[in-house]
């Protein structure tokens, strides 16, 4: 007898009916699911886990373009501001004036610790940078774990303080003391000098010697340039301490948010697991 001819002989009409049914039917038949529903919660686990690994890779890199980014800052600052401070030091001529005892102690200190925190940003920058810009090169998610921004992170952050906040305040307070150094000795007679120089008397002359009054140009200059930098020394420290405190509200805001997205994928990793053991 002709069998129709839509109907399937042999293997293959075994292996056709075989792919359509569940992996395990037996297992299948008693709890209730398919096999196509278990491939699903585990493909989705699968995905949820590869989609995580991934944020955590993004997280990792921009912390080290961040920390790439202020070492170069750093490194640009401190080698210029540092510079300006040594040829101030050294252009600076003392003139014949009795100088304050102060001033030039305030002036040599002041000009020290300048020069040590920026060497000391440049050499944490400097040290650092090339590994850092070493593996960024590298186009590898998995290359971000060789970098050493998260062990040495204290070191970056205080050379970027260093640099940008305590050295720039202390490159305005040398140019104060500069101002004072070059204009005090300005329109005064030294000490180490006459204050001043009888003229020749002529015959029958009875005028008396009569002393030069000091001119206080320098002086005023000197103060003027310390009343227009003090309002700006003040701006200064609000933009500081204003720009640290949006930093710091911004962080948390950014750790409360990746605090809620991590308890969600916990509740979402829970739910998948259980559904896994469940199949």
């Amino acid at each position: 007898p002709m069998k129709p001819s839509g109907a399937a002989e042999g293997p293959e009409a075994e292996g056709a009916d075989g792919e359509r049914e569940p992996l395990n039917p037996d297992a299948a038949e008693a709890l209730g699911v398919s096999a196509t529903y278990r491939e699903f919660v585990r493909r989705s686990y699968l995905e949820l886990m590869s989609a995580n690994q991934h944020s955590l890779h993004a997280l990792n890199w921009r912390r080290l373009y961040l920390s790439r980014a202020k070492l170069k800052a750093s490194s640009r600052t401190s080698a210029l501001l540092s510079g300006f401070a040594m040829v101030a030091m050294v252009e600076v001529q003392l003139e014949d004036y009795n100088y304050p005892q102060e001033l030039l102690v305030a002036f040599s200190a002041c000009t020290t610790v300048l020069v040590a925190v920026h060497l000391f940003a440049l050499m944490v920058s400097t040290c650092i940078l090339p590994n850092i810009e070493a593996v960024s090169n590298i186009h590898n998610l998995n290359s971000v774990n060789e970098s050493p921004h998260e062990r040495m992170h204290r070191y970056i952050e205080l050379a970027w303080g260093f640099s940008t906040a305590l050295g720039i305040f202390l490159f305005l307070t040398e140019v104060v003391l500069i101002c004072w150094v070059k204009f005090m000795p300005v329109g005064r007679v030294s000490s180490a000098k006459p204050c001043c120089t009888a003229p020749p008397l002529l015959a029958g002359s009875m005028a008396a010697p009569t002393a030069a009054a000091p001119d206080s140009s320098g002086w005023n200059a000197a103060l003027a340039s310390t009343v227009i930098m003090v309002p700006v020394g003040v701006v200064f420290i609000i933009f500081a301490l204003h720009f640290y405190r949006s930093l710091v509200g911004h962080k948390t805001d950014r750790h409360q948010q990746e605090l809620e997205e991590l308890n969600q994928i916990k509740y979402q990793l829970d739910g998948e697991a259980t559904a896994l053991q469940v199949v």
